[in-house]
């Protein structure tokens, strides 16, 4: 899209994101909810094979987390809610509906602040209701090229949390962040893995354009298949730039699903889309409504965690962390307890505080967060104790470590997990910080360059530094440089005084 179509254009989207529940069962039925590693069609059951006569049977704790994820988005929790037959005849829909909600979700009208170029603002998030997932197709070609489909049913049936956005989106950048922001909420309150690459994390994106200034919505296309932040930005940047085009050349925006092809960059259009009317929505009869308590929401609020935007804004006013930094600890709650854990290791307060938890931050964010790039590790699983983290970095202060010998130090305790000052004495890694330790190997360097030392007698102070290099060299270095450099010059005025 050019700078001016840019200018003239304006994108409206809208999100809707579904996310698996961890809970241990299925929605409806006691099958296993874990079903991605488990042999095709093995944790089933009449219920979700759809048998005639089978009854379902509501998941408390499905309700329980669309209650909390509710109220992490500020949203208002329905007093009274239902459960409505969904009807489309997919083959990956094992009794011909899906038992979803319509008109009456568990919560509704809430928001979620992102991240702007222009600053934080608030996304409406419409509602977020509950509803069963469906069986899992894999398509197949044989070796005469002819096509059909296998179908593992495990997946049907498990608790699925549907979180839809108003369309107050205006940038693939901003759907991006407000996603960013969605899985990590639903991380923190332990409701979802939220891996979208996993399949548990899906997201359909609604688009439309219209001229800039107008408040009508044009035609709106839904884009599917999008498994990734970056697939769900390339997908809305290309439906974009299509729709504008689309309309500079006289062309009218279908309304309509449309897939999106990654290997292509493109988006391609899949079936005409539906409306409500054409799911013949109606209440579930083998489910009752259900009322859901004032106390039941309470008892559910008071498990809220601390949710990312607080921790993000205590971090910066406890820590005294830049809000880039203080936003990279909190996006992951994983990452955030175990920052917190090694800074509350040492009982500082004020300014102490402040510059042990910025050393800590440089230290995560920095070689950890390399190690971990570069081993595609997981700080959940990480070998080193917040115990051990501190106290590594109280030997760099206090010079026992130099800051080189650290991170060599770090990076073993990473793939070993072992103590540091345990790796430093078996290494001969220990810095040598004192004085009189230093003595011989400052004289053997004076003595052994005599060029050097007469350069820095003569007024030339950069010579020191080679000196500072050759006392490095006498103590493999192992000695603290800061002292090196301070036990050269005395020794030296001292000889230039005599002279």
């Amino acid at each position: 899209m050019t700078p001016q179509e840019a200018t003239d254009y304006e994108i409206v989207i809208g999100l809707e994101v579904h996310s698996q529940l961890l809970t241990e069962s299925k929605m409806f039925c006691a099958c296993s909810a874990a079903y991605q590693d488990a042999p095709p069609n093995t944790t089933v059951c009449p219920v979700c094979l759809g048998l005639p006569g089978a009854m379902p049977v509501m998941n408390q704790k499905a309700v329980d987390y669309v209650i909390r994820t509710g109220l992490a988005l500020g949203c208002e929790i329905s007093g009274f809610t239902k459960f409505d037959r969904k009807n489309y005849p997919y083959p990956d829909l094992m009794k011909g509906y899906q038992i979803s909600q319509y008109d009456q979700p568990i919560a509704h009208g809430g928001h979620l602040n992102i991240e702007t170029e222009h600053g934080e603002r608030p996304i409406g998030v419409t509602r977020v209701h509950l509803e069963e997932d469906v069986a899992k197709l894999f398509h197949r070609s044989d070796d005469f090229g002819e096509s059909y489909s296998l179908l593992d049913i495990n997946r049907a049936g498990v608790p699925l949390m549907e979180i839809v956005s108003e369309p107050d989106m205006r940038s693939p950048d901003e759907a991006r962040s407000y996603l960013i922001q969605l899985q990590s909420i639903l991380r923190y309150i332990g409701v979802s893995g939220a891996n979208m690459e996993e399949g548990n994390f899906r997201c359909d994106a609604n688009i439309s354009v219209r001229p800039r200034g107008s408040s009508e919505l044009g035609a709106k296309v839904e884009i599917k298949n999008m498994n990734s932040f970056r697939g769900v930005h390339g997908a809305l940047e290309y439906e974009a730039e299509r729709q504008v085009q689309a309309i500079k050349e006289g062309e009218l925006i279908v309304q309509e699903t449309r897939g999106w092809d990654e290997s292509a960059a493109t988006t391609f259009t899949q079936r005409t889309k539906e409306y409500a009317h054409d799911y013949r929505y109606f209440p579930e009869p083998d489910l009752p409504p259900l009322v859901v308590a004032e106390d039941w929401v309470q008892d559910v609020r008071a498990v809220l965690p601390e949710l990312p935007a607080t921790r993000k804004r205590r971090f910066i006013e406890q820590y005294g962390l830049s809000e880039y930094d203080a936003n990279l600890l909190t996006i992951g709650k994983a990452t955030a307890d175990y920052y917190e854990s090694v800074v509350t290791q040492k009982k500082l307060s004020g300014d102490a505080e402040e510059q042990f938890a910025k050393q800590v931050s440089n230290w995560i964010l920095g070689e950890l967060g390399r190690l971990l790039n570069e081993t595609s590790g997981d700080i959940a699983d990480l070998r080193i104790s917040p115990r051990d983290f501190a106290d590594l970095l109280d030997m760099v202060a206090s010079g026992d470590l130099s800051n080189n010998m650290g991170k060599s130090v770090f990076e073993q305790m990473f793939n070993n997990g072992k103590a540091p000052s345990q790796i430093a004495e078996e290494q001969g890694l220990v810095q040598i910080s004192d004085s009189d330790a230093l003595s011989d190997a400052v004289s053997e360097a004076i003595s052994s360059n005599p060029k050097p030392v007469s350069e820095y007698l003569d007024g030339k102070e950069q010579a020191i530094r080679f000196l500072v290099g050759q006392v490095m060299k006498v103590t493999r270095g192992k000695a603290n440089p800061q002292l090196a450099t301070q036990l050269l010059k005395e020794r030296l005025d001292e000889i230039r005084q005599s002279a």
